[in-house]
């Protein structure tokens, strides 16, 4: 926990420009705080005409400054003689402390809004770091990452989970200062009315925190439940709203919001067991320092009737007493929420420990571009290290050609387009750019020089524009015209409503599937890039639609080495060559014609196609 609790607080770092000046304004805070309760006693004595009360002697020099009673007499003296001479009445006098009361309270309310304001700062400051590292982990890992965890919950821990350790890392200066410094202020206060009474506040106070700092240390796990359940929620949520089309195309409305009813009832049975003991350490404390009081008046009263104490100060002790309650409840209610913060932290440092399976090699070089050929040499890969979805196949790719990829649905086609942006590492063999292991370029030097349209079109709800900016952002305008102009999209981009500057939408949603696909091609031709990848690029489209998009690959795949894998064959038969997979193995290859003269597996795709 603790090891959790301290590298949470590296969030906060540089520290030392939050804590020096928290610091100094809850000190002033506190010390302010405590003189408006000091101020009770002479306010009293000046009322009630006590003996042992305030002597006035005129004073026109200021005082040295002492911490005792004659300290605060020759004060009080200075300052009555400088507002209204030597003259002395009940009356003014009263008038000069409630002057002093309000000045003081003054004071302590803009130290607490100062000292309230740099903890604000670092909450926000806390906040933006982690989620800035989070989200650029995220964004860091490999694609496998992403099987393995549901988006949901990441969304939570990046979201929901960091609210809640915000809290406990500012919580943490709370309990270092703030608190800290008000219960000291009390007990000097108490300790110079009564050291007989402050003994006994002294005793009590420690049992008060032994009891409620029991219920607190019982929140961790219930708190880490109800984060977890809380991703579940999320994930729910996120799956139902990306496929509403679905949902209701089956009518499952009913089926999914039974699920949801489900996780958010076993949420909210957390939340109300962590809440009854979050809730009970307040008025445990209370009643227990109401206990404390009516204790403290019967022993008080009797030595008020000793003498022991005088009256005014028997009030303001009760009265400080009442008050240091408050930042002792406080103190043990940041505990619950460092503890909540921790549960929360624990799933936080998943994403910012988890490492990425595809790493950079130490002396991994920039890829310059491609010169020969890419080679696939006896490869093998596995998604789970057991079944292999490829098994021992090569295949060359030559500078300026096109290679297509064929066969049935699972035969591991796609899986073989996405080792070659290094998406994953094979399982054995190499995959070679001139004879160079891929392992020994930096990933981002070589998907700089790649582009991959695929049937599924990741569109952002943003303009059209900014959409086809992503394949080159520092691209014009005009830039991006050209690029449209070539994919066959200008025409019904000039045809929406704000053109280039019309918003299509979550995932694209505004735009039919022909449109999609060929603002994916214009951000592919943007780029530029020497090395294509198509994958099924027109599986999903109407013959029209089907049309546009094929008239637009084929410029795009002018003077580039491509890979495309299509189940339609008549977007393939120019390829230089054809690769047959089936299930993980190079089943067949050569070019079209070749492969229909053999009258094999390809013959029967085509025919089964009724392609002529």
């Amino acid at each position: 926990m603790l090891k959790t609790y301290f590298r949470l607080l590296s969030f906060a770092r540089p520290l030392s420009r939050y804590t020096i000046p928290y610091f100094i304004f809850a000190a002033l805070h506190a010390l302010f705080n405590t003189f408006n309760y000091a101020m009770i006693i002479p306010i009293l004595n000046a009322m009630f005409g006590s003996e042992a009360g305030f002597k006035f002697a005129p004073c026109y020099s200021l005082p040295e400054l002492s911490f005792n009673e004659a300290g605060f007499n020759a004060m009080m003296s200075y300052c009555y003689t400088m507002l209204f001479g030597e003259n002395f009445s009940v009356s003014k006098f009263l008038l000069l402390l409630g002057l002093i009361t309000v000045v003081m309270n003054l004071l302590s309310n803009l130290f607490r809004y100062a000292s309230a304001m740099t903890v604000e700062v670092l909450r926000v400051n806390t906040v933006r770091k982690m989620r800035n590292e989070m989200f650029a982990r995220v964004v860091d890992m490999n694609v496998g990452f992403f099987s393995d965890q549901r988006k949901g919950d990441i969304i939570s821990k990046i979201t929901q989970d960091v609210i809640v350790v915000q809290y406990c890392i500012t919580n943490t200066l709370q309990v270092a200062f703030r608190d800290p410094f008000l219960i000291i202020g009390f007990l000097v206060l108490m300790v110079s009315i009564s050291w007989q009474l402050s003994l006994f506040a002294i005793i009590f106070l420690p049992l008060v925190g032994l009891i409620i700092g029991n219920i607190v240390k019982r929140l961790r796990l219930p708190a880490k439940r109800s984060q977890e359940r809380l991703g579940d929620l999320v994930s729910v949520l996120d799956e139902a709203l990306s496929g509403i089309k679905i949902v209701k195309s089956y009518n499952a409305q009913n089926f999914i919001v039974e699920k949801f009813k489900r996780i958010n009832d076993d949420l909210s049975r957390l939340v109300i067991s962590m809440s009854k003991r979050q809730q009970l350490a307040s008025p445990m404390s209370e009643f227990l320092g109401i206990t404390a009081v009516s204790i403290i008046l019967v022993f008080g009263g009797t030595l008020v009737g000793e003498g022991l104490v005088t009256g005014s100060g028997f009030i303001a002790f009760i009265a400080a007493f009442s008050q240091i309650t408050r930042p002792l409840r406080s103190f043990i209610d940041q505990f619950a929420n460092i503890n909540q913060g921790v549960a929360a932290g624990e799933r936080i440092f998943t994403i910012i420990d988890a490492e990425s399976e595809i790493q950079d090699a130490e002396d991994a070089k920039e890829f310059e571009g491609l010169k020969e050929s890419i080679e696939l040499r006896n490869i093998s890969f596995s998604y789970d290290g057991e079944k292999d979805v490829l098994k021992d196949v090569s295949l060359r790719i030559g500078k300026g050609e096109t290679i297509a990829l064929v066969g049935a649905s699972g035969g591991g086609k796609s899986t073989l387009s996405e080792l070659i942006p290094r998406f994953y590492d094979v399982t054995c063999g190499e995959v070679l750019f001139d004879g160079v292991p891929v392992s020994q370029y930096t990933q981002q030097s070589l998907r700089d020089k790649m582009s991959i349209v695929s049937q599924e079109t990741i569109l952002f709800n943003d303009s059209i524009e900014g959409n086809i900016l992503l394949g080159r952002t520092t691209a014009t305008h005009d830039e991006v015209v050209e690029a449209c102009k070539v994919a066959n999209a200008h025409n019904f981009i000039m045809a929406s409503t704000d053109g280039y500057d019309t918003n299509i939408g979550d995932r694209g949603t505004k735009l039919s599937g022909g449109q999609r696909q060929r603002l994916s091609i214009a951000r592919a031709v943007l780029k530029n890039p020497e090395i294509l990848i198509l994958d099924e690029a027109t599986s999903a489209l109407d013959t029209e639609s089907e049309k546009l998009v094929q008239e637009a690959l084929t410029s795009l795949l002018k003077g580039r080495t491509s890979i495309v894998i299509a189940h339609r064959l008549s977007t393939i038969y120019n390829a230089d060559r054809i690769y047959v997979i089936n299930e993980g193995r190079i089943a067949e290859q050569g070019t079209h014609q070749e492969l229909l003269a053999r009258g094999g597996i390809y013959s029967h795709l085509i025919e089964m196609q009724s392609f002529k």
